[in-house]
């Protein structure tokens, strides 16, 4: 099958909305650290998911990653590192600032970042200016960039409208400044994605000869390049989250235990003891005794905060999440396929279906509660532009598939 943009937009749409919705389910997590419960879906997200789809939709999955040049391993594992720390703050952008603001932020870096630097990188730039295919595709960048800019006016709107009690009602942590500052790190290093998809260009050709020997489609030949590229990401992750776990005591909140230790010593931490008359009416005269019987008239806060802490819960939403977050880049993989040649702007369609789908979430969880005409107005508007700009994309991609351009 050949390329079709129109399909590929699609398939960048449905990958937007899971972008879009993966945070969600961790809303379903109670009484687990941050680490905790980004490390449980992280290992979904980065190791379980894409292994697993990689090994049931691609032959010869190990053969095709020891037959891949050496450099391109390499470089889609650096890139993934670097990728994932980029991914990490992406989490704590959402604490701060919010679906809606802190993925227009993160995304709008993102965007301009991974969209251009990697054909800047190939020398493909400035064919790429002179073709007028490739004109509207930049055209529908910008446009991106500027939808982008639109929603973050919106947040910005939104934080001079809301007091800080109607912030936090939707947003629990809320903190334009440090928020800004986590989203500005967060979109360039997570750029880093789109490089690792380019170097790991020459494994996705090797799992393409593969598809096609087996009679398959090509749209699953990047599934082994997400394989290394996650990899990378889970390596900054997984050692950040156990930093975290250890500087926090919360590493024992994967088995519940964190929560019921510090309950079994506060079982007794704040009575005031029996005094000598309360002792003698119970008939107690030994002074262990006497702490032991006190201990057991207090009830049992440790069986009580353990029945709080709804691990299997937990783990179902974090594993929710991780695998939705996944799916984001499984069908961003096979909306690359059908671009045609000019498949950097797949990033471009990735970024603008997120925010889309992103700000749809921050309406319906009420985030834009309470805000000014003139701020749903911009949310109106950014919204329209970004789908805008997917439609831009998707046509030049088309022009240059159909011969179109000069």
């Amino acid at each position: 099958m050949g390329p079709n943009p129109f399909v590929g937009v699609l398939y960048h749409w449905i990958g937007g909305l899971a972008a879009g919705s993966f945070y969600i389910p961790f809303r379903g997590v109670k009484k687990w650290s941050w680490e905790t419960y980004w490390l449980v879906g992280g290992v979904f997200s980065w190791i379980i998911a894409p292994w697993l789809l990689a090994w049931l939709l691609v032959p010869d999955l190990l053969r095709v990653l020891a037959g891949a040049p050496w450099e391109a391993l390499v470089w889609a594992y650096i890139f993934g590192a670097m990728w994932g720390l980029g991914g990490l703050t992406f989490g704590l952008t959402m604490r701060y600032l919010g679906i809606a603001l802190g993925m227009a932020v993160a995304l709008g870096y993102c965007a301009a970042f991974g969209t251009l630097l990697p054909p800047i990188f190939n020398g493909e730039i400035a064919t790429i200016v002179h073709e007028t295919a490739g004109q509207i595709i930049l055209l529908g960048v910008a446009v991106c960039l500027a939808g982008i800019a639109v929603s973050g006016m919106a947040g910005m709107s939104k934080e001079r409208e809301l007091t800080d009690e109607e912030k936090k009602a939707a947003i629990q942590e809320f903190s334009f400044a440090k928020g800004i500052l986590v989203a500005t790190f967060s979109g360039v290093m997570s750029a880093s994605f789109a490089y690792g998809l380019a170097a790991g260009k020459p494994v996705a050709e090797l799992a393409q000869a593969s598809l096609l020997e087996h009679g398959r489609a090509d749209l699953w030949r990047n599934l082994p390049v997400l394989v290394v590229v996650l990899l990378g990401g889970f390596t900054t992750n997984f050692v950040w989250c156990l930093i975290l776990n250890i500087k926090n005591r919360s590493g024992q909140e994967y088995l519940a235990l964190r929560r019921t230790a510090i309950a079994e010593v506060s079982a007794t931490e704040g009575v005031v003891p029996w005094d000598a008359d309360e002792l003698a009416e119970k008939g107690i005269h030994d002074p262990t005794t006497a702490i032991a019987r006190q201990a057991e008239a207090v009830p049992s806060a440790a069986a009580a905060d353990e029945e709080r802490v709804p691990l299997i819960a937990n783990y179902l939403f974090s594993a929710l999440a991780g695998v939705t977050w996944y799916l984001q880049f499984f069908f961003y993989g096979m909306g690359e396929t059908k671009m045609g040649k000019y498949g950097f702007s797949s990033w471009t369609l990735h970024m603008a279906s997120i925010i889309i789908f992103s700000t749809l979430w921050g309406i319906v969880l009420r985030e834009w509660k309470g805000t000014s005409r003139r701020t749903h107005v911009l949310i109106t508007l950014g919204l329209a532009v970004l789908i805008g700009s997917t439609i831009i994309v998707g046509y030049g991609n088309y022009l240059k598939v159909a011969g179109g351009s000069p």
